[in-house]
């Protein structure tokens, strides 16, 4: 990672993946397949806590814990040999996918933030059931406060996440003696999670401005959308979706029915079955590193629970979760990735 000083995190709070591509971590190709071409407007750093910039200064280009990874993959299967093609993958291409976002600084920004809408329900005389479930108008003071604290943690996240990509490209550089553009290191995608935006969707077939959350769940609009990214708009937004650390992710195709069923939204990952301290009472750290090892995965990881928490066995069966998607046509299916290495924060 690297420190960052005040002035150097407002930057990057506001200008996004542009911030890292103007330091030397990669180049403008990224950010033109990157969500929002990785810089969303309206981001305002005033509305950061001291406390929260405290968290972000040191973390910017880190991993994290949790579910967070980075996993070297191979294509296993191909579904829709067009969409490969145009995404520079086929069967046996070796991949990387990288799951990380805001670190400590989007955490402190949503901790801050609920802190505040707890403060105001009695203000907006809103009455909750579960205090958990805070809420505030979203033309208010205190709701456009958070909006835009929380696309500052947005920037921040394409930052970190472009950061670790070229770092990536870097150590397969050193490895195998050859350049990125050699092996052909391009980015895919960049998909955002766990947002909340304001986006146009029918609702009873009128348009309708809404703010639509993505907790666990991702976009994933279909062709001709404005706002997929140039290269993919005549196919449909890239969708990707992690399994665990010993099953396969996959990549699809965002589809129209997406629109009319969960206004362009589907499935972040394959979710958890079992909480991460049952993982910690039911596994063992050696036993999860056998079973990878025994399928020809390796794992590198800091600590013993960044282990047995993410234990395959604590998560659906992801192709199952992505079948859902697939037969429903909210977003279909291109690609299987199949792990073999696996490095966690």
């Amino acid at each position: 990672s690297v420190k960052l000083s005040h002035s150097e995190l407002d930057e990057v709070l506001t200008r996004g993946v542009n911030w890292a591509i103007d330091h030397g971590y990669g180049d403008s190709h990224d950010a033109e397949v990157c969500e929002e071409n990785g810089q969303i407007d309206n981001a305002d750093p005033n509305k950061i806590s001291d406390k929260a910039r405290k968290r972000g200064m040191p973390q910017l280009g880190s991993l994290g814990s949790g579910n967070h990874f980075l996993e070297v993959q191979k294509v296993a299967e191909i579904h829709d040999q067009e969409a490969a093609k145009q995404m520079g993958i086929t069967e046996g291409t070796i991949t990387v996918l990288l799951h990380c976002g805001s670190r400590g600084f989007g955490h402190q920004v949503c901790s801050d933030y609920l802190r505040t809408s707890e403060q105001a329900l009695q203000k907006y005389n809103i009455h909750l059931k579960d205090r958990e479930l805070a809420c505030v108008p979203n033309t208010s003071e205190e709701g456009e406060s958070y909006r835009t604290a929380m696309f500052a943690a947005l920037n921040y996240a394409w930052s970190n996440r472009q950061m670790l990509t070229h770092w990536t490209r870097k150590s397969f550089e050193r490895v195998f003696g050859q350049t990125e553009s050699d092996l052909d290191m391009k980015l895919v995608y960049d998909v955002a999670h766990n947002i909340a935006k304001v986006e146009k969707h029918k609702v009873n077939g009128e348009d309708r401005k809404l703010v639509v959350h993505r907790k666990g769940a991702t976009r994933a609009f279909p062709a001709e959308r404005e706002e997929v990214p140039l290269k993919y708009r005549h196919l449909g937004q890239p969708v990707l979706v992690p399994g665990s650390m010993g099953t396969a992710s996959w990549i699809l195709l965002g589809q129209p029915n997406s629109m009319k069923l969960s206004f362009g939204s589907t499935a972040h990952g394959a979710g958890r079955t079992m909480s991460r301290s049952k993982a910690r009472r039911n596994y063992t750290e050696e036993n999860v590193k056998k079973s990878l090892n025994d399928k020809g995965i390796v794992i590198k990881a800091l600590t013993r629970d960044g282990v047995v928490e993410e234990t395959p066995q604590a998560y659906k069966d992801v192709d199952s979760v992505v079948n859902v998607s697939h037969d429903l046509g909210i977003a279909t299916k291109v690609a299987k990735l199949v792990p073999i290495g696996v490095i966690k924060g």
